[in-house]
This record gives structure tokens, C-alpha cells and sequence, in this order.
């Protein structure tokens, strides 16, 4: 009797948490007016925003969603008793939203994004937030664009009827060419840098820098040239 009660009570937990789990759809239909508020105070692409925090959240789903409003992936001390993470925590989710712009306006490598580009080219700000170093993986900006042309985010960036979305601009290079450029790219460290930023840069890995230059250690100075 009482495995019987407890296989119901699990039964029942179980349904409860897959019934909390909620749709991408849902997700922007919750989310999608705060993030044209901040589009329409940042000029930064409603679409772009809610394609990113779809992406670091599964939708509101992962983890530091739902235990800590972290909807963007950005790490930092917390509060947070119910889990462990190296994940910043927020009291609201719009705190997230608005720190996520806080984060970007901040660092130096994101502030032409601002002063060059408009709300509507969801493309290029993709490309200069991965290039800033906002995720290791290279892949970071076609995914977070095929999100939004999956889900056609860009209807919420208040485009003008006759705007035409711009060229990206090309670069033909061969493999053997485009394989030389990248060995022979060298970072000078300055004071204050670590590896672990220098990777974050760049879209690579700590590890992989330290196999690249024969490092044992991740100790560097400033003055120390180093491959990328």
C-alpha cells in the first residue's frame, strides 16, 4: 500500500513539473512586450532580445530560469539557497531583461553595436555580440538568427512597410588561406587579462589556447604574445 501511494505521489509530481514546462510560444507571448519596451528605449532589436533569451533559457525552462529569473546566460554571485550555479540570480525576470542591456552597454567591444546600428538588423547585432565574446561557441549567432527566423521575431521590431534588410558582407577566403590567417593571429596580454577572458574574446577555450602556445600554466604577463 504504501509503494502504491508512493508510485501516485511521483506519478503526480512528475505530471506537475511537465505541466510547468511552457512553449516557446508561450514564452514570447509572455515576454515579448517587455522586450519592445526595451527596444523602443535601446534600439536593440525586440527580436534579437527575445531570441537570445529563448536560447540561454530553453524558453524559460532551464534551471537558472526558473530557480534564479536568469534568462541570458550571465554569470555572477547569487544569492540562491535551491541551487548551486556560478549564474547570477535576479528577483524578477524584467531585472534580468534589463541587466542582459546593462551588460551589453557596459563593456566597450559591445558599445559600437549602439552607436552604429539601428533596431532592425537583427543580423549584424547577433554577429557583434558573438564576436564581443558573449558565447564560446561559434555557432552562437546562426542559432540565436535561425530562432528568430523560425519563430518570425522580426515582426516585433517595428519595421518601416519598404525596409530591406541589408547585405551581410562577404569574405572569400580558401581554406588553406582562411587556416593561415587564423595561425598566425597573435593577442598581446595586457594587465589585468586572464585566459579565461583572452578565450571569451576570441570564441575559443582555455584549454585549446594553452595546447596552441605549449602552456602548462595559465599564469600570464602583461607584454606576453600569444596565439589564438
Amino acid at each position: 500500500m504504501i509503494k502504491k501511494t508512493c508510485w501516485v505521489w511521483l506519478s503526480i509530481t512528475l505530471i506537475a513539473c511537465t505541466a510547468k514546462a511552457q512553449t516557446t510560444q508561450q514564452y514570447i507571448d509572455d515576454h515579448i512586450e517587455y522586450a519592445q519596451s526595451l527596444m523602443r528605449l535601446y534600439k536593440i532589436p525586440a527580436s534579437l532580445i527575445m531570441a537570445i533569451a529563448i536560447h540561454e533559457s530553453a524558453s524559460g525552462n532551464s534551471k537558472i530560469a526558473r530557480y534564479m529569473n536568469n534568462h541570458f546566460g550571465i554569470k555572477g554571485p547569487n544569492s540562491n539557497t535551491e541551487i548551486r550555479s556560478s549564474y547570477r540570480d535576479y528577483e524578477t525576470i524584467e531585472a534580468s531583461y534589463d541587466h542582459f542591456i546593462e551588460f551589453l552597454q557596459g563593456r566597450s567591444y559591445y558599445q559600437p553595436l549602439f552607436d552604429r546600428l539601428d533596431q532592425y538588423d537583427y543580423r549584424a547585432w547577433a554577429r557583434g555580440i558573438q564576436r564581443g565574446g558573449y558565447a564560446h561557441s561559434r555557432s552562437w549567432a546562426a542559432q540565436v538568427i535561425g530562432l528568430i527566423k523560425k519563430h518570425e521575431l522580426f515582426q516585433y521590431d517595428e519595421r518601416p512597410d519598404d525596409y530591406i534588410e541589408p547585405p551581410l558582407p562577404t569574405l572569400r577566403l580558401s581554406r588553406k588561406l582562411a587556416g593561415n590567417t587564423r595561425s598566425k593571429k597573435i593577442y598581446t596580454v595586457k594587465s589585468g587579462d586572464n585566459l579565461g577572458r583572452i578565450a571569451k574574446l576570441h570564441q575559443t577555450t582555455t584549454k585549446s589556447l594553452m595546447r596552441k602556445n605549449g602552456m602548462k600554466s595559465a599564469a600570464l604577463k602583461p607584454g606576453q604574445k600569444i596565439k589564438i
